[in-house]
C-alpha cells in the first residue's frame, strides 16, 4: 500500500512542478484512440494535435525569454553583491573609494566617493531605495537565491516541454500513418469489389 501512496505522490509532484503545462499523453493504441468521441477523422485529430504542439511552442519562447532575462540578471545581482563586500570593507576607514560609474552609454565617469554605510538600490519600475549596506547585501543575495533558483525551475519547465514536443510529434505521425494504412486498405478493397 505504501508503494501506491509514493507513486501518486510523485504524479502529484510532478504535475505541481511543471503548473500549467498540460502533459502530452502518449497514444498507444491508434485504433481505440480514433474509436473515442471527438476524434472524427483523422484531419481532425491531426489539427487538434497540431493546436496543441503550437501551444507548446508559445510557452518555450515565453520560458526562453523569461531565461534569458534571468541569466542577465544574476550577473547583475552578482556584480552588485561584490561591490557592496568591497564598500563593507571600506566602510569603517577614512579614505574615499575611487571608482568609475555609468554616466551613459559607453560613457563613464571617475568618481570619488567617501566611506559610507548607504547605499541606493533599484528595485525597478524607475524606484530606487535607500539601504544600510547590511540590509542590500540581505536584499541582494535573496534575489540572487530565488533568481537562481527560478533558473533552475525554468530549466526543468523547458526540459519538460521538449518532452512534450517529442510525445506530440510522435502522435501525430502515429495517426498520420495510421490514416494513410485505414485509406490504402478501403482503396485495395474498393478495388477487389470492382474487379
Amino acid at each position: 500500500m505504501a508503494t501506491t501512496t509514493e507513486s501518486s505522490d510523485a504524479g502529484v509532484a510532478s504535475k505541481k512542478k511543471h503548473l500549467g503545462i498540460p502533459e502530452a499523453v502518449f497514444v498507444e493504441d491508434v485504433d481505440s484512440f480514433m474509436k473515442q468521441p471527438g476524434n472524427d477523422t483523422a484531419d481532425v485529430v491531426l489539427r487538434r494535435l497540431d493546436e496543441q504542439y503550437q501551444k507548446y511552442k508559445y510557452m518555450e519562447l515565453n520560458l526562453a525569454q523569461k531565461k534569458l532575462r534571468l541569466k542577465s540578471q544574476i550577473p547583475q545581482i552578482k556584480q552588485t553583491l561584490e561591490i557592496l563586500r568591497h564598500m563593507q570593507k571600506k566602510k569603517d576607514t577614512t579614505d574615499p573609494m575611487e571608482t568609475r560609474f555609468l554616466l551613459a552609454d559607453s560613457v563613464y565617469l571617475k568618481a570619488s566617493v567617501p566611506p559610507t554605510d548607504k547605499v541606493c538600490l533599484w528595485l525597478g519600475a524607475n524606484v530606487m531605495l535607500e539601504y544600510d549596506i547590511d540590509e542590500a547585501q540581505s536584499l541582494l543575495e535573496k534575489n540572487l537565491a530565488t533568481a537562481s533558483r527560478n533558473l533552475e525551475s525554468l530549466e526543468e519547465d523547458l526540459n519538460f516541454l521538449r518532452d512534450q514536443f517529442t510525445t506530440t510529434e510522435v502522435n501525430m505521425a502515429r495517426v498520420y500513418n495510421w490514416d494513410v494504412k485505414r485509406r490504402s486498405k478501403d482503396n485495395l478493397s474498393k478495388t477487389a469489389n470492382k474487379s
